[in-house]
C-alpha cells in the first residue's frame, strides 16, 4: 500500500496491492474542509478507467454531500499493474475486496459501493463479502457479466479454437482469453441478488444503447427490498454530458442518507487534522463549475453558457446578490419577530449594474402581512442595517490568510 498526498488537497493519489500482489492505481475524493462522513467504493465500467469524466463528476458530487470516494483502475487497465488479458471478472470483484480492505486499514471501512456498467454488476457480486456495506448503487449496469460477451460475439470461434483472440473496444484493441469468456459464462447473478441483504439502489437510462433499459428490469425483479429504480431519462450509458452525472451523485448521496448513518461531529477537523474554514471552495480542472463548502452545506457555483461556464449553478455575483437578499430577509423576520409584527412574507429583488465605474445593487423590498404604514416604512429602514448591506457598504479589506494546522 502507498499514498501520496499534499496537504490541503481535495483529492489523492493512493495505492494498494490486490491479493496477487499487483499494484492498483487509485484516486481518494475527500470532502476536505469538513469531517468525512462515509467511504464509498466506485467501480468503473467495462475497459475504462477511474479518470472517465462521468466518474470524477459524480465523486465530485458525493464529496458536497461529506462522502468520500475511493475511484480505481481494475487489473490492467488505466495506471494500474498487471496484466489485463490475465483478468476477468471474478478478479475484478477480488479487486473491489482489495480496495475495501485497503479503505478499512487506512481511513474506514466503506459504507457504500457504486458501480458503472460492468462495474455494477462487479460491486452486485462484491457487496455480500464486505460485512461494512450498507448500501449499493449500480449506474447502467448489466443483469449480469455476461452482457460483454456481444462485444466479442464475431470473436467467439477464434477465442474457443485457439484460447485467446484480440477484439477492439471503444476504438482500443485489447487481447481477450478464453479464461476471460467462461468466467463471465459462469456467474450466477440470480443467486447473488437473491441473498443481496442490503439497500440497492437502480439507475438506468431508457435511452442507454450498450446496455439496455431491460437489465434494469430484471436487476430490480430479482433483487430484495428495500430497492429504488431512477430513471435517468436522456442520459446516454458513459454520462458524456457533465450535469448528467452531476445528478447520479447527489442522487447516490441523498438517497444512501436513508440507509447510511451520515451524521457525524462538523466541528471536528477531518481525518487530516486540517481546521475548518467557514467557506471552503474548490475548482478543479477547466472550465468554471466550481465547488463551495459552506459549513455543513455544500452547492455549485457556475458562470453561463454565454461566459464560458455550463450554468450548473449560480455565478459570483449572483452569490453576492444573494448573501446580500437572505441577510436582509432574516433581519427583518428578526426585526419583527421582536416587535411580534405579523410579518408573513418577504420577497427581496435585487440587480446590479456598474454605472460610471461605481458598482451599483438595485433592491426592492415586498413584505406581506397586516401590517400599517408606519409598520412598512420601518422595515424598509431596517434593511438597511443588516449585516452584510453593513459589511459591503463599507470599507471591504481582503486579506492574504495562511492555512495552516494550527488555525
Amino acid at each position: 500500500m502507498n499514498a501520496i498526498a499534499t496537504d490541503y488537497c481535495f483529492h489523492m493519489k493512493v495505492s494498494f496491492k490486490n491479493n496477487e500482489g499487483i499494484n492498483l492505481a487509485a484516486s481518494l475524493d475527500i470532502p476536505k474542509g469538513r469531517a468525512v462522513k462515509a467511504y464509498a467504493i466506485f467501480a468503473h465500467c467495462f475497459t475504462c478507467s477511474k479518470s472517465l469524466a462521468a466518474v470524477r463528476n459524480i465523486s465530485r458530487a458525493m464529496k458536497g454531500e461529506g462522502i468520500a470516494v475511493l475511484r480505481f483502475d481494475f487489473t490492467g487497465l488505466g495506471n494500474s499493474e498487471g496484466d489485463f488479458s490475465d483478468s476477468n471478472f471474478s478478479s475484478n470483484v477480488e479487486d473491489l475486496l482489495s480496495a475495501a480492505s485497503f479503505l478499512e486499514a487506512n481511513y474506514a471501512a466503506p459504507k457504500l459501493l457504486i458501480g458503472h456498467s460492468l462495474g455494477g454488476a462487479a460491486v452486485l457480486f462484491a457487496a455480500g463479502q464486505i460485512s461494512s456495506v450498507e448500501a449499493v448503487a449500480t449506474i447502467g449496469a448489466p443483469f449480469g457479466p455476461g452482457h460483454v460477451q456481444h462485444m466479442f460475439d464475431h470473436r467467439l470461434d477464434e477465442i474457443e479454437k485457439t484460447g485467446a483472440a484480440e477484439v477492439n473496444i471503444g476504438g482500443r484493441p485489447f487481447l481477450v482469453k478464453k479464461q476471460f469468456v467462461d468466467d463471465i459464462q459462469q456467474a450466477d447473478t440470480k443467486s447473488v441478488l437473491s441473498a443481496l441483504d442490503v439497500a440497492l439502489l437502480i439507475l438506468h437510462s431508457p435511452q442507454d444503447r450498450i446496455v439496455e433499459i431491460d437489465n434494469a428490469s430484471k436487476i430490480y425483479l430479482e433483487a430484495m427490498h428495500p430497492k429504488s429504480f431512477v430513471s435517468l431519462d436522456g442520459a446516454d450509458h458513459l454520462l458524456s454530458d457533465k450535469s448528467d452525472s452531476l445528478y447520479v451523485g447527489k442522487v447516490i448521496s441523498a438517497w444512501a442518507s436513508r440507509y447510511i448513518n451520515l451524521d457525524v461531529d462538523e466541528s471536528k477537523t477531518d481525518n487530516n487534522g486540517i481546521s475548518r474554514a467557514p467557506v471552503t471552495v474548490v475548482l478543479q480542472g477547466s472550465g468554471f463549475t466550481t465547488e463551495v463548502y459552506a459549513k455543513d452545506h455544500a452547492f455549485i457555483a457556475d458562470e453561463p453558457v454565454d461566459l464560458g461556464g455550463q450554468n450548473l449553478g449560480p455565478g459570483p455575483f449572483d452569490l453576492l446578490l444573494s448573501s446580500l437578499g437572505t441577510c436582509t430577509a432574516m433581519t427583518l423576520r428578526m426585526y419583527a419577530d421582536r416587535k411580534k409584527w405579523p410579518l408573513e412574507e418577504v420577497k427581496v429583488h435585487l440587480r446590479s449594474a456598474r454605472e460610471d465605474g461605481i458598482f451599483k445593487i438595485y433592491r426592492a423590498l415586498e413584505v406581506d402581512g397586516d401590517l400599517d404604514e408606519g409598520q412598512i416604512q420601518r422595515l424598509q429602514e431596517i434593511a438597511d442595517k443588516c449585516p452584510v448591506h453593513k459589511a459591503i457598504s463599507g470599507e471591504v479589506s481582503v486579506v492574504q490568510w495562511t492555512l495552516d494546522k494550527e488555525t
